[in-house]
């Protein structure tokens, strides 16, 4: 009797053991994926502040979600001692019809950071060489995000005299790590562009 009492003992031990066991990896929740973002197309849109045509550039992933990266297509070409708004158009052209990628920044706004450099003095506002060397470099950004840190999707441009030279925009992905100081070269680069610049 004594033996059966200690075998059932021994059974429902063992069958609580697994059920806890099994309730445990149950509950355990699954990790959350960080979804790749894809860039096929960049462009950029200068957009004179007196009115007229706007200036635009464009960069392209020539086989998409191939090893090649996204590769320049011509130079940006703007008017001497004249105001811009630059406007940042990005899409996913694997789908169909393309996604437009500003939408999920603005969304994971505190996320993401644009920085820029530029050769120095080719605009006069803002003045100097761009942010990407030093995030305190001044670059006038139209937006933020909920934490009022700059985003870069909008920003403002004053070109200086006649000049060439080079444009870069670089997009950092900053999760966790994006404050009102961190620079180009916290979190991962999504893409760095340069353009030959023409100011005429």
């Amino acid at each position: 009797m004594k033996n059966i009492f200690r075998l059932n003992y021994l059974l429902y031990a063992v069958l609580t053991l697994f059920i806890f066991t099994a309730c445990e990896e149950d509950e355990a929740a699954p990790e959350e994926e960080n979804e790749m973002e894809v860039f096929t197309d960049v462009k950029l849109v200068f957009t004179p502040a007196g009115g007229g045509a706007a200036v635009e550039a464009a960069a392209q992933d020539p086989d998409g979600a191939g090893v090649q990266e996204l590769q320049v297509l011509g130079a940006i070409n703007l008017a001497a001692n004249t105001s811009y708004t630059l406007t940042m158009v990005i899409e996913n052209c694997l789908e169909s019809p393309c996604e437009l990628m500003n939408e999920e920044i603005e969304e994971e706004d505190d996320e993401h950071q644009f920085f820029f450099a530029f050769t120095n003095d080719a605009f006069t506002s803002p003045a100097g060489n761009g942010n990407i060397d030093s995030a305190s470099d001044p670059i006038n950004y139209n937006d933020s995000d909920g934490n009022g840190n700059s985003l870069g999707l909008n920003t403002s441009w004053t070109t200086g005299p006649a000049s060439t030279g080079t444009f870069t925009v670089q997009l950092q992905h900053q999760p966790d790590v994006k404050t009102a100081t961190s620079g180009s070269t916290d979190g991962d680069t999504d893409w760095a562009l340069t353009f030959n610049l023409n100011i005429n």
